[in-house]
C-alpha cells in the first residue's frame, strides 16, 4: 500500500487533537471552578441557589470553614437570601458576574469584617433591596481595619445606607458598580492607607459617589482614578456638603485623575482641606453649583488638564481666610457657565470660570461662555500672590475680575487673551461692585500691588 507522507502525518496530527478534546472534555471544569481548586463550592455545603429560604447560617458556616483552611468559596448562580454575615478575618468569596446574587434579609447588617487579615469579593452582586440596616452597619458591605481588601467586579445596589464602606485599611475597589445607595454616598473611604478606587460606575446615589474622609487631616494616598460616577443627589440638603460626585475632606496626598463625572447636584469634585491634592484630566459635566472645587484650609493643589462643561462656576480654588493657599490651576478647558447656583449665595457672585486667592498660578486655561468673568482674582482683602498668564478667555460679560480692596497682596496679570466681552478686559473690584475702568487699557499704575501687562482685548 503506497502511503502518503504528507496525508499520513496530517492524519496522525488530526487524532492526536481528537483525543485531546476527549480527554479535555472528560476532565471539563468552568472557568471558575478552575481558578477554584481546592475551594469550597458553597452549595456542595447545604447552601441552594433560589431557595426563598434565609440561608444566613448555611452562607456562614461555609466561610468560617473555609476561613480555616484559608481557601476561597465559589457562591455558583442564583439568588442566596442572607443577613447578619459576619466575615471571618481571611474571606475570599467569589461567583458568576450578574449571576451570583446574595440579597440582604434586613434585621442588621448584610456583609461586615472587623480587624481582618485578607477580604476578596469577586464576581458577586450584593443586593441590599433597600431593607434597612442597623445604625451600627452604616454600608451593605462594611470592613473596618482590614490588613488588605478587594472588592472587583461586583455590582452593589439598593443600599437603604452606604454601598461600601471602607474604614483604615489598604486595598482596592475596582470594576465595580455601586448604585442606588439612599445614605451619605455609593464608596466610603474613611481614614484608609493608600486605597485604590478604579474603574467603578458609581451612581444614582442620594447624597454623594464616592467619599474620601478623614476625622482629622492627615496622609491618606487613596488615589481615585477612571471612574463613571453620575446622577448625584443631595438629599440631605444644605450648600456643598452633599451632592458632590467624588469628594475629599481632609486626606492628604490625594489623586482624583480620569474620571467622567456627571450630573452632580453641587459638584462634580471636591477638595475639603485636603493637602497635596491632585485633580487631573477629569471630564466634568453640568454641575449644580462649582464643578471644582479646592477650598478651606488646603496647602498645596494641582489642578490641571480638566474638561468642565457646565456648572454655576468652573474651578474655585480659594478660603484663604482658612488657611487655603499654593496652588497651580494650568492647561483646563472651561465651557457653558452660568450663575444659578442651588441656593441663595448673597454676597458671593456665580458665574466665572476660574476663582483663585493665594499663592497660584493660573496658566494656559481656555474659557468660553460665562455669566460673569473669565477669571475671578481674589474676593474683598484675600487676594494674595496670584499670576493669571497665557489664559483665553471668550464670550462674558467681564474678561478679569481682580480686586483691589485695601490691603490686597501682589497679582500679576499679563499675557492673556480676552475677546467677545460685553465689559472691560480687566476691571478692579471692591467686593461686588467694579470700581475701576479697563485695566488692561488704563489705570493699573493707580494700584503698585498689580502687574497688568501684554493683555490682548477684542470685542
Amino acid at each position: 500500500m503506497n502511503l502518503d507522507r504528507r496525508s499520513f502525518l496530517g492524519g496522525l496530527g488530526t487524532t492526536s487533537l481528537a483525543t485531546v478534546a476527549a480527554t479535555t472534555s472528560a476532565n471539563a471544569v468552568s472557568p471558575a471552578f478552575a481558578d477554584l481548586r481546592g475551594g469550597y463550592d458553597a452549595t456542595q455545603s447545604g447552601l441552594r441557589p433560589g431557595a426563598v429560604d434565609d440561608q444566613s447560617k448555611l452562607l456562614q458556616k461555609v466561610l468560617d470553614a473555609a476561613a480555616v483552611e484559608d481557601k476561597p468559596v465559589f457562591l455558583p448562580p442564583g439568588r442566596y437570601i442572607v443577613s447578619n454575615i459576619t466575615l471571618p478575618a481571611r474571606t475570599r468569596l467569589m461567583g458568576v458576574p450578574g449571576a451570583s446574587r446574595l440579597i440582604y434579609s434586613g434585621g442588621g447588617h448584610f456583609l461586615m469584617s472587623e480587624n481582618s487579615e485578607h477580604l476578596e469579593f469577586t464576581g458577586l452582586v450584593l443586593d441590599g433591596a433597600n431593607r434597612p440596616l442597623e445604625s451600627y452597619a452604616d454600608a451593605a458591605l462594611r470592613v473596618n481595619s482590614a490588613d488588605h481588601v478587594v472588592v472587583d467586579n461586583c455590582e452593589i445596589i439598593g443600599s437603604s445606607e452606604i454601598g461600601i464602606q471602607v474604614d483604615r485599611s489598604s486595598g482596592r475597589i475596582e470594576r465595580s458598580r455601586i448604585s442606588g445607595a439612599a445614605g451619605n454616598c455609593g464608596v466610603f473611604a474613611l481614614e484608609n492607607n493608600q486605597m485604590l478606587i478604579s474603574g467603578n460606575t458609581v451612581e444614582d446615589c442620594a447624597n454623594a459617589g464616592v467619599l474620601v474622609y478623614r476625622w482629622k487631616s492627615g496622609e491618606d494616598g487613596t488615589i481615585v482614578t477612571g471612574n463613571r460616577v453620575a446622577r448625584i443627589a443631595a438629599q440631605k440638603g444644605g450648600t456643598g456638603p452633599w451632592g458632590n460626585g467624588i469628594n475629599v475632606y481632609q486626606a492628604d496626598s490625594v489623586i482624583v485623575s480620569n474620571n467622567h463625572v456627571s450630573d452632580c447636584a453641587f459638584s462634580t469634585i471636591r477638595s475639603n482641606s485636603g493637602n497635596n491634592i491632585q485633580i487631573t484630566g477629569n471630564t466634568c459635566l453640568r454641575a449644580g453649583e462649582t464643578s471644582v472645587y479646592s477650598e478651606f484650609a488646603y496647602n498645596g493643589a494641582l489642578v490641571a488638564n480638566n474638561i468642565i462643561d457646565g456648572g454655576a462656576r468652573g474651578i474655585s480654588i480659594v478660603n484663604l481666610d482658612q488657611g487655603g493657599r499654593l496652588a497651580v490651576c494650568a492647561n483646563n478647558l472651561i465651557r457653558n457657565i452660568h450663575e444659578n447656583a442651588p441656593y441663595e449665595m448673597e454676597p458671593f457672585i456665580f458665574g466665572d470660570g476660574i476663582s483663585a486667592e493665594a499663592d497660584i498660578a493660573i496658566t494656559g486655561n481656555v474659557i468660553d461662555t460665562t455669566a460673569n468673568f473669565g477669571l475671578k482674582l481674589g474676593w474683598g482683602n484675600y487676594l494674595r500672590n496670584v499670576v493669571a498668564n497665557s489664559n483665553v478667555v471668550r464670550n462674558t460679560k467681564t474678561g478679569i475680575y481682580v480686586s483691589v480692596v485695601e490691603g490686597t497682596g501682589n497679582a500679576s496679570i499679563t499675557g492673556n487673551m480676552l475677546s467677545n466681552l460685553k465689559g472691560a478686559g480687566i476691571a478692579g473690584y471692591h467686593w461686588n461692585d467694579a470700581i475701576t475702568g479697563d485695566l488692561a487699557k488704563s489705570g493699573s499704575e493707580d494700584f503698585p500691588n498689580l502687574t497688568i501687562t501684554d493683555n490682548t482685548v477684542s470685542n
